[in-house]
């Protein structure tokens, strides 16, 4: 047992929201209790306390879209002019990266990718991975990695016609393997969701399959859904169809699938999404270094459709996407009053709900019962905090670089900035060695 006491705590749950100086009572992979510290140190006595010393304990942040094959791209100078719209940005960059992947290099990605989330307070990532001429055993490469290091995570690889039909075969295979893996892990720290990249990079004989496929699996899709302008055009020009129309003609959307981005959708597209109860996953900074324009995540949150908050890859920090996405809709806008509620509302309350629809105990939250995914935060308040203001200094006070302790499903991966068991050094040595090899070859 352990306890993680003698701090600021937020909750994250109306029926407790906050505590001057509260304490969390983990035992095995649950939370037990939560309590005054004074209170549960008496009461479990003989056990491990962690002293918060003041910061704030709050629950471990949970990403709903990144992408780990893109680790690798830091940095890196893309041959050629430099390219002035999101399809150039794909067929300059990210087609020809992913082309290039070898398992190795998913294997390091991910390593590299996780051990970031960790360091940056976050403890569930739904990776949205893409490698065409190493698609088979890459979900489970991945997997492993996570295993190793304690992440809890939930995998999809992306179907695409871009590469031949040899890799939309391994890709659709490669996402049932995992799927079914991934339902019989009783850890409940791997999911399986069904990856498609885009409906203007998929044929509908290839939705057909992919349909056919998902008709027994009970699992949700994750794909990117009207990113660019292109795919709008592209769907129109082809099929006379609207993006999410033509996805759900081929039953992608349902209470378990997560549709990516929705810059480019309309009012009878929303309808269609609410309908069947799927998700939205709002990336404001790679929207913005895309210059694919701003989701409608205001209206579509009016409209009573369920956004969450992710990365696309861009960062590890969901602060940092909690922060930009709280002013990006006021200047989209010209209205200084949005924002504010929606924007903890996406990483706090709605990142919650998609990840509750994969996983048998509640994450996000510090509560009786849920899985223990706990973080402490250097943070220390020069003005009020309470459950009135604890957004505000979440917003304006906190970065993932604050973060000093990291656990999840109760074990202790970071504390005090320190990774545990972890050889952050030789990883990112081996990292650094592969990247160089990959820039090579592109």
């Amino acid at each position: 047992m352990i306890l993680v006491g003698n701090g600021r705590l937020i909750t994250k749950n109306e029926q407790n929201p906050y505590m001057d100086d509260g304490c969390v009572v983990i035992e095995g992979n649950v939370i037990k209790e939560i309590g005054s510290t004074k209170e549960m140190k008496e009461k479990y006595s003989s056990h491990e306390f962690i002293d918060a010393n003041k910061k704030v304990i709050m629950p471990g942040l949970i990403n709903t879209h990144m992408h780990i094959y893109s680790s690798f791209a830091r940095g890196m100078a893309v041959p050629g002019k430099p390219s002035e719209n999101f399809m150039e940005i794909l067929e300059n960059l990210w087609w020809r990266l992913d082309k290039k992947l070898t398992l190795e290099d998913t294997k390091y990605s991910a390593y590299a990718t996780y051990i970031d989330c960790i360091k940056n307070g976050v403890t569930t990532v739904f990776d949205h991975h893409a490698s065409p001429f190493a698609i088979e055993g890459s979900l489970f490469t991945i997997k492993d990695v996570a295993k190793n290091l304690g992440i809890r995570t939930n995998l999809c690889y992306e179907v695409s016609d871009r590469d031949g039909l040899k890799t939309i075969d391994q890709g659709i295979q490669e996402n049932v393997n995992f799927i079914k893996f991934a339902k019989d892990d009783e850890s409940d720290m791997v999911k399986g969701m069904f990856g498609l990249h885009a409906s203007f990079t998929l044929s509908d004989k290839t939705l057909e399959k992919c349909a056919n496929e998902m008709a027994n699996l009970d699992a949700g899709y994750h794909v990117h859904t009207a990113e660019g302008i292109d795919d709008v055009i592209i769907n129109k020009e082809k099929y006379n169809k609207k993006v999410v129309q033509r996805l759900n003609d081929f039953n992608v959307l349902n209470d378990k699938t997560i549709a990516v981005h929705c810059i480019h959708i309309d009012s009878e597209e929303m309808e269609l999404i609410k309908e069947n109860k799927s998700f939205v996953v709002h990336n404001p900074e790679s929207n913005m270094g895309n210059a694919v324009g701003c989701a409608p995540v205001v209206h579509l949150l009016n409209k009573g459709i369920t956004v969450g908050l992710g990365t696309d890859g861009y960062t590890s920090d969901m602060f940092e996407s909690l922060k930009v996405a709280n002013i990006i809709h006021k200047h989209q806008l010209r209205d200084p009053r949005v924002g504010w509620a929606e924007a903890p509302t996406m990483l706090f309350e709605n990142n919650r709900k998609i990840a509750s629809k994969h996983y048998k105990k509640d994450l996000g939250v510090l509560k009786e019962g849920a899985y223990a995914d706990v973080i402490v935060v250097d943070y220390i308040p020069h003005t009020p905090l309470n459950e009135n203001t604890e957004n505000g200094h979440i917003i304006f006070g906190m970065t993932g670089r604050s973060v000093d302790t990291t656990i999840i499903n109760g074990k202790v991966l970071m504390k005090d900035r320190i990774l545990l068991n972890i050889d952050e050094e030789s990883i990112l040595a081996k990292s650094r060695e592969m990247s160089n090899k990959l820039w090579d070859r592109i």
